[in-house]
């Protein structure tokens, strides 16, 4: 038996934010599975900080995004500095991505892409206070997008036939990459739209965006039967794309959803510049839905100083170079004044209506 200590770095998340989807330390806690399953202590714990009389043979540090890593080192040398005798291991995103980079934390270990003894265990949800579950129905992607590292991390597409005897909670959450490229989804919508738990009808979303050239009719209305919410299309690439993505929107309708209530995902800060970005949302706002808008970092930058607040440069934050940081600013600013119009019905955007709309 041995003592197990679970870390997640005191990553910059938003306090209201800490439970989110987005960010809850899934391998962490699958982790927590196995490792109880094989007769360990085990304590999770957020942020760096000392746990009492538990004293860890091994320490296991997540990492998140690469431009987070400070975050990481600073984890590794509180840990090590306060249980010398720990076996510290660093895994997680950044640790798969940059190796060589996270080594030089001064960790024992650097764990590179996904731990299969973890994988087959569920996650432990009793060390969190969520009302969700976290479900891959499948591993990697069959794309290879340069703007993501899914494909050197997961480089094997792995599906799942079913997800039935997993669900455990009347809200799910998938993380697949490319959740409608499993050859078997229309099974697992299936196995949803008849699912239960406390008597209730479960309810699923996706943590990313559809990848929309796989949608179909069919599949649009599986979606919906499978009482899956707030759809994201992912319009990756440029504005001559807007007739594709329409058609993908117009499939989702018949299916059943309002406009309002799906979203288009969009990359900003890269190769499309921000006249060609201001375009595709104004397409957006033509079709009614809202725009869920991700900045661009490269997969090897290991800084994120951005504030909206002030004028910047690439020394605080990554500028890519078809852009300038008022540009990057404002952009971000008119996606979030166009989803609120949208959101509430508004005729244009002004700061009273949305204080209006808040109540």
């Amino acid at each position: 038996m041995s003592k197990i200590l679970l870390v997640e770095p005191g990553f910059p998340i938003p306090a209201k934010s800490k439970n989110h989807r987005d960010f809850l330390p899934v391998g962490l806690l699958k982790l927590a599975s196995y490792h109880k399953a094989n007769g360990d202590k085990v304590r999770l714990v957020r942020g760096d900080k000392l746990v009492g009389e538990f004293c860890p043979d091994e320490i296991k540090i997540t990492s998140l995004f690469t431009y987070w890593s400070k975050y990481v080192w600073d984890s590794v040398k509180f840990y090590k500095k306060n249980y010398p005798r720990a076996h510290i291991t660093v895994g997680g995103i950044y640790a798969s991505l940059m190796p060589d980079h996270c080594k030089q934390s001064e960790c024992d270990k650097v764990f590179v892409g996904v731990d299969p003894k973890a994988e087959a265990s569920a996650p432990d949800y009793s060390l969190v206070d969520v009302d969700y579950q976290i479900v891959h129905s499948s591993r990697g992607c069959v794309r290879k997008c340069k703007f993501c590292g899914t494909w050197k991390i997961e480089p094997e597409f792995i599906p799942k036939k079913s997800i039935k005897d997993e669900i455990c909670s009347n809200r799910v959450i998938f993380y697949d990459n490319n959740l409608l490229a499993n050859p078997y989804i229309k099974d697992i919508l299936d196995e949803l739209k008849n699912a239960k738990c406390n008597g209730r009808a479960v309810y699923s979303e996706s943590q990313c965006g559809i990848d929309g050239r796989l949608l179909t009719p069919e599949l649009a209305k599986l979606l919906k039967q499978a009482h899956f919410l707030n759809p994201r299309i992912a319009w990756d690439h440029g504005y001559s794309q807007r007739q594709m993505i329409k058609k993908q929107i117009e499939m989702l309708i018949e299916a059943g959803y309002r406009a309002k209530e799906m979203y288009v995902f969009m990359i900003s800060n890269f190769e499309h510049d921000f006249y060609e970005m201001l375009q595709k949302i104004k397409e957006c706002k033509k079709w009614g839905v809202q725009t869920a808008d991700c900045r661009y970092r490269p997969l090897n930058q290991t800084f994120d100083n951005y504030n909206p607040r002030v004028a910047q440069t690439s020394a605080d934050y990554f500028i890519h170079q078809n852009w300038m940081d008022w540009q990057v600013k404002l952009f971000r600013r008119k996606v979030r004044e166009q989803n609120i119009v949208i959101r509430h019905g508004f005729e244009s955007y002004n700061r009273e209506l949305e204080r209006l709309g808040r109540k």
